[in-house]
């Protein structure tokens, strides 16, 4: 099938930024929402792009995440919205794990406002941003750092291990049909499975375009955690998982 221009557009937009809205495609080219849900559909019949609750997301590999960069700035008006809920729930003076990820460092900016936090991350940049705060203790595992401060290997599993803690606040690369979740570093996978083990709740911050999104390591069940907040509903199957489990679902 050709493709019309404005579709070529929409595929351009959504591959450099890597997930788009609906309603901001269809202010941009001033049409209507189900003008863009029909391109959408077409593109994604195609293969070339992914649809999403409200939106698309560029079908990128199951293998390779994308670069650190382009993630910051995605979804983040949501990411922004899911911060704000789960700092809300977070207790002044507990204890935390906080892992790698962009909507995980947005949770950090927002825990700026609780007081005596005991944080441990195996992440720089969550780090580098709650240490500012006097009142604060923040360590940091031992471990491999990669390129975007995230700290893995068999030594940040073992320095999580020492430790149990009220609330594990957790992101993941992406979420299956069936309630898996995956990521795309199988160290970055173990480190996230100990995390979650050695805490007492366990809060998932998921922005809606990683539901159905593709990545090759399995961490385990979406069952596994507490609570999840997102910005919009997952499909019926996962609802009815996390119904199933007593697993909390709070959509801002």
């Amino acid at each position: 099938m050709t493709l019309a221009p404005r579709q070529h557009d929409i595929l351009a937009l959504a591959r450099e930024r890597g997930y788009v809205s609906i309603d901001e495609l269809a202010q941009a080219f001033a049409v209507t929402p189900q003008t863009i849900r029909r391109d959408i559909n077409q593109l994604a019949e195609q293969g070339l792009l992914r649809r999403t609750h409200g939106g698309a997301a560029s079908e990128a590999s199951s293998t390779q995440n994308t670069a650190y960069t382009m993630r910051a700035g995605q979804m983040r008006e949501e990411k922004q919205r899911i911060a704000a809920a789960i700092a809300a729930h977070i207790p002044d003076h507990a204890s935390l794990f906080i892992n790698i990820g962009t909507t995980t460092e947005a949770i950090a900016r927002e825990l700026l406002k609780r007081k005596g936090l005991k944080v441990i991350t195996n992440n720089l940049q969550v780090a580098a941003q709650l240490s500012a705060k006097a009142d604060f203790e923040v360590l940091v595992t031992g471990g491999t750092v990669r390129s975007d401060g995230g700290i893995v290997g068999q030594s940040t599993v073992d320095f999580i291990q020492q430790f149990k803690v009220d609330f594990a606040l957790v992101g993941i690369s992406g979420i299956d049909e069936d309630g898996s979740l995956l990521d795309f570093d199988y160290q970055e996978v173990r480190v996230s499975q100990a995390i979650i083990d050695n805490a007492r709740q366990v809060f998932l911050a998921v922005d809606s375009s990683k539901f159905g999104r593709n990545a090759v390591v399995r961490l385990g069940s979406i069952t596994l955690v507490d609570r999840v907040f997102t910005d919009a509903a997952p499909s019926p199957t996962i609802k009815r998982l996390l119904a199933e489990n007593k697993v909390q679902l709070d959509v801002v």
